[in-house]
């Protein structure tokens, strides 16, 4: 349905602000207004074109119930159709792309946005475990994050030494990024020896961080129109885990691996070898490894063969979530990220890029999956 003549869509710009670990002189419609206007802008564009509004942000870390009513007049968004996804970014991309393709809309914004330094992160993702059998023996982000690396690890052959290297990676492609507010690899022994969630330690958990990103989309006539190479979605999919952590796999990821199915078959049944760029999220690093293989990017405890020397796809460019994850925002983050570089824009212009696989999650534990495909015209 997505790659029909008549219904392609297509992301024909998109902007982000600088990911921090604490904006304390912008508030939320300060952040979000200006990756909203920086979308728009050199499009020609203008908020009257856009058809609709879809934002996603979470309650729980903005503090108080229906949070984005108080953020329309920032998104653009009074006397249109507005909708809120309570989930990462990504999701709320497929809902854009799914109204354009349907034929119900023309020209749509995306809007994901994160502020977690005004909120108690911990708390926010303790509260979406189940109340009465999981938060009272303590289980958390952390914990749960530990477990799965134990088990993960032990299958692999791996130790936690071994992970310092997704880790080095990620945060020296994050220096390189004008994005993300990291100037240097950090150097702090504690950084890089701490436990935090044994056998985890601090430098393997994604750091929270403040921002906002905004994408327009567009069906296919107006794509050509306004941009001279337009990034083409050609396939999502999306699926959930079990709920409790101890019923799912303990070293796999089944809901990534059928999200990822799901787009190649809606993109051509490409397969994952076909994608030389990908941009995924993780909330660890061991998540980052099994999110690769889940993707079909490595066999089965091989993830960090890409690490070990020279890979054959381009792997988080961006640094991705390790250094900087904008919850609720972290998925569209790596849309942008990767858009950017196959179409060429101002900062991306080397990269040689033509297909690009995008990945986001959410929940608790990397609960949830959404993974899309795009491409760009040769």
């Amino acid at each position: 349905m997505i790659k029909s003549p008549t219904r392609r869509v297509a992301v024909v710009n998109s902007a982000q602000t600088v990911l921090s670990s604490s904006w304390s002189d912008r508030q939320h419609i300060d952040l979000i207004s200006e990756a909203a206007t920086q979308a728009l802008k050199g499009t020609g564009l203008r908020i009257d074109d856009v058809d609709f509004v879809i934002d996603s942000g979470s309650d729980f870390l903005d503090g108080r119930s229906i949070s984005n009513c108080g953020f329309l007049g920032s998104m653009g968004a009074h006397h249109k159709e507005e909708s809120r996804v309570e989930e990462d970014g990504l999701w709320a991309l497929n809902y854009a792309t799914n109204k354009i393709a349907g034929g119900s809309a023309s020209v749509g914004l995306v809007i994901a946005y994160s502020k977690p330094s005004e909120s108690n992160v911990d708390d926010y993702w303790t509260s979406l475990l189940e109340p009465f059998l999981q938060r009272p023996i303590g289980l958390d982000q952390y914990s749960a994050a530990g477990l799965i690396a134990q088990q993960y690890l032990a299958a692999a052959g791996l130790t936690a030494d071994d992970l310092r290297a997704v880790s080095e990676r990620a945060w020296a492609n994050a220096v390189r990024n004008s994005n993300v507010d990291v100037d240097v690899v950090p150097t702090d022994e504690a950084f890089w020896n701490e436990d935090i969630a044994t056998p985890l330690r601090r430098a393997d958990m994604a750091r929270p961080v403040d921002g906002a990103v905004a994408m327009l989309v567009c069906r296919a006539e107006i794509a050509d129109e306004i941009s001279s190479r337009p990034v083409w979605i050609t396939g999502m999919g999306s699926a959930i885990d079990q709920h409790f952590l101890a019923a799912r796999a303990p070293t796999s990821l089944p809901a990534c691996e059928a999200a990822a199915r799901a787009a190649y078959r809606m993109s051509g049944d490409t397969s994952p070898s076909d994608y030389d760029l990908v941009e995924l999220s993780a909330n660890s690093t061991v998540g980052e490894l099994m999110v690769l293989e889940a993707l079909g990017q490595a066999e089965a405890f091989h993830g960090i063969d890409h690490y070990r020397g020279d890979s054959p796809t381009l792997i988080n460019p961006s640094g991705g979530a390790l250094p900087a994850d904008p919850i609720m925002a972290t998925g569209l983050v790596r849309m942008h990220e990767a858009a950017s570089r196959l179409a060429g824009r101002t900062g991306y212009e080397s990269n040689d890029a033509h297909r690009a696989l995008v990945h986001g999650t959410g929940g608790f534990g990397m609960q949830n999956h959404c993974v899309v495909t795009i491409e760009v015209d040769a």
